[in-house]
């Protein structure tokens, strides 16, 4: 079982630190806080490697006409 912060979280999906610590305050990646850290399993993050790309949320792309 090895521990990762948000940091090295991060890197191994490729997306930002914020964005971590955006889906652990969502609820979505488990984690635990030691200090000033958050740490990650990780195991765990099989759970949002596999998430869709975009906000699918809010208003509709304009249709481009040819």
């Amino acid at each position: 079982m090895a521990l990762l912060n948000t940091t090295a979280a991060a890197a191994r999906l490729g997306i930002s630190p914020r964005r971590i610590a955006a889906l652990i305050v969502a609820g979505r990646l488990p984690a635990q806080k030691i200090g000033r850290d958050w740490l990650i399993e990780e195991t765990d993050l099989a759970l949002v490697a596999e998430r869709r790309p975009g906000n699918r949320t809010g208003r509709p792309r304009r249709k481009v006409s040819d």
